[in-house]
């Protein structure tokens, strides 16, 4: 009778065991069918700021086990977007697709693959969000102040400056140019009292030489307010401002180049390179070079607003904020919508956004990101605080941005003309004719 007693006990230990480990082989699937959310972000970013997104993403997906972004990169702009037309046409869109600034942000918010991002955001929105440049309407917004994408590199062009060449050649480090009359004094120091081989390199040529010189002196870039004034419906402004303004400034760079004091030029960011190694003493470029230049060996230096002419202003304006936004990406189930919204909220936290900012130069996000900066970070980057600080101030009529038609394809034809008038080959106000009259036609085009 014990032993039946036994036998009935460890049948049922036997078939208790056996509830247990069915009941948790039934928990341990519905964990295992409890997958993240998969959302794709697409972008074009390298070296240090590619390193640095990339690291966030990873960070991200540690920190929470709900959505798991992945991130794929292209070399240029061009094949990011022809690989986007590909897999919106195949159904396989990503989520979000880094896009630069075309100067035409609602003509990209009506395309029916793009989902503006305040139609995201109304449902989905990022609490506590005071965003750093609200009143900055060329680069994410549209005419009515809404944002149609995330502003996460947003820039403006700087002057930077190398601290041990400036010291070399006699100069003070604390006080760079404020105008380019001072700064050609400063380069001919640089060349002959430092013996620098390249005195200055621009990258963002049309950016730095025709764009910003107009808000920096307090002057439109184009007629009907910038295009900003522009009516729903009615053409965009096709007249670019070229005045005697532009033809003292490029006549200057022209004889910068014959004198060897300007001797590297594109509309890319290849003499970036040059100053972070240390062979070129002052560089105009996006804020968003930073990245590279922190992270370079070997390289001390500044940072300063692009020069202007006090013939032209008595106190110098704000640039453009221009550079590339993530865009969202219509076509997605619900839940990655929610899941893309959720990764940009992360995104935007003041902790989060204050590392993306002092890594990369790219502005800040949101005030929240800007007070949550470290000031060792701007202490060792003299000028860094004084120019992102501006930034927060009234946005005037001038900076507000531009609106032209067509402007990717205007661009390279400015760049085309700058380098003619640069090296010789063209004379500077024909030079700007020509560029004038061919934004014109093109602008014109459907």
């Amino acid at each position: 009778m014990k032993k039946l007693h036994e036998s009935g006990l460890s049948r049922a230990i036997r078939a208790t065991g056996r509830v247990w480990i069915f009941g948790a082989a039934l928990m341990a699937a519905g964990v295992a069918h409890a997958a993240p959310v998969q959302i794709q972000v697409w972008h074009t970013m390298t070296d240090a700021n590619k390193a640095e997104f990339e690291k966030l993403v990873k960070q991200y997906n540690k920190e929470q086990d709900a959505v798991e972004v992945s991130v794929r990169d292209f070399a240029t702009p061009q094949a990011l977007q022809q690989a986007a037309t590909a897999a919106v046409t195949a159904k396989k869109a990503p989520n979000l697709i880094q896009l630069q600034d075309n100067h035409s942000p609602e003509v990209v918010a009506e395309y029916k693959a793009i989902k503006p991002l305040y139609e995201l955001l109304a449902k989905y929105p990022i609490k506590d969000a005071t965003w750093f440049l609200p009143s900055t309407s060329s680069f994410t917004r549209d005419g009515k102040g809404r944002l149609l994408a995330f502003p996460y590199m947003a820039e403006i062009p700087l002057m930077f400056y190398n601290l041990s060449l400036y010291k070399k050649a006699g100069l003070d480090p604390n006080q760079p140019a404020r105008t380019w009359q001072d700064l050609q004094g400063e380069l001919l120091k640089l060349r002959d009292v430092a013996d620098v081989e390249c005195p200055y390199a621009s990258s963002d040529q049309v950016e730095v030489h025709l764009e910003n010189l107009a808000p920096i002196n307090n002057q439109l870039y184009t007629s009907n307010g910038n295009g900003i004034e522009a009516v729903k419906g009615k053409p965009l402004p096709s007249a670019l401002q070229f005045d005697i303004l532009y033809m003292r400034h490029v006549s200057l760079m022209a004889t910068w180049k014959r004198s060897l004091l300007l001797t590297q030029h594109t509309n890319d960011n290849t003499p970036d390179e040059a100053f972070a190694k240390g062979q070129c003493a002052v560089l105009t470029s996006g804020s968003g070079a930073l990245g590279r230049l922190i992270a370079a060996k070997n390289l001390s230096f500044g940072v300063a607003p692009l020069p202007y002419y006090d013939q032209a202003t008595k106190t110098p304006g704000k640039p453009f904020v221009s550079g590339s936004a993530l865009w969202v990406m219509e076509g997605h189930p619900v839940a990655q919508d929610k899941a893309t919204a959720e990764f940009l909220a992360w995104l935007s936290k003041p902790v989060v956004a204050a590392e993306w900012h002092q890594t990369t130069g790219f502005l800040p996000l949101t005030e929240g990101a800007f007070r949550a900066s470290e000031v060792s970070f701007y202490n060792r980057i003299p000028g860094a605080q004084a120019v992102v600080s501006a930034m927060r101030a009234q946005t005037p009529v001038t900076a507000r941005g531009f609106r032209v038609n067509n402007y990717e394809r205007i661009e390279p034809v400015l760049s085309r003309e700058l380098d003619e008038a640069f090296d010789g080959k063209t004379p500077p106000m024909t030079a700007l004719n020509n560029a004038a009259a061919q934004a014109r036609t093109i602008a014109q085009q459907r």
